[in-house]
């Protein structure tokens, strides 16, 4: 049986690049975890794909996964759900192989009860001047949208003492390679890998 992979978790504020950051970290083809894609309520914007950047599902349909139980973690964010489907994150974890998530801050939380012992980084922007800058040139929200999403990062940000690494994405190549190092250190942690060596001397 293999051993259990381990979950990288990366969330942040709304605008602070979280979809850019994952798609330059899954740009490259020599990744050892795999990206457990999000299910969302909200339109889906230009260049979007479903199935590749969300699951857009209707508010009925994402209720209904809800009741179910079928979802890891969810949240609503400006009058949208955001959530992970919970059976390929489970499935691939007990396979050995990691798994990265990109969520909400407030999904986040919920992964953190649920998966204690996972990797969670929060994505910084250098300053709230340039977060805004960034959802206003992203040119989806309307004035009053804008606003609610820079008092939710405001929120958001004070969250960050839950996290185990932050990480500034000024630059996202800087942000990426940050990030795998993050990842290569955690594998090398001595709580991850003395139970293997244990159970080797006691089969000695």
């Amino acid at each position: 049986m293999s051993e259990r992979g381990l979950l990288i978790v990366l969330s942040g504020p709304s605008g602070v690049g979280k979809g850019t950051v994952r798609k330059a970290l899954f740009a490259s083809t020599h990744n050892e975890f795999k990206y457990s894609i999000s299910m969302t309520t909200r339109k889906m914007r230009a260049g979007e794909v479903d199935g590749v950047d969300y699951y857009f599902r209707t508010k009925e349909e994402f209720e209904e996964m809800i009741e179910k139980g079928q979802m890891l973690e969810y949240a609503q964010y400006v009058g949208n759900y955001y959530g992970t489907p919970l059976t390929y994150v489970e499935e691939t974890l007990n396979q050995g192989q990691d798994v990265f998530l990109e969520i909400e801050v407030k999904g986040a939380m919920q992964v953190r009860e649920k998966v204690p012992d996972g990797v969670f980084i929060f994505l910084t922007p250098p300053d709230l001047g340039e977060l805004k800058s960034r959802i206003i040139h992203r040119g989806t929200d309307s004035p009053e949208v804008i606003e609610k999403r820079m008092a939710v990062a405001r929120e958001e940000i004070e969250m960050m003492a839950s996290y185990d690494y932050a990480v500034v994405n000024d630059h996202v190549d800087n942000a990426v390679q940050k990030i795998r190092e993050i990842i290569r250190g955690e594998h090398c942690r001595v709580d991850r890998v003395i139970g293997k060596y244990i159970k080797m001397i006691k089969e000695m």
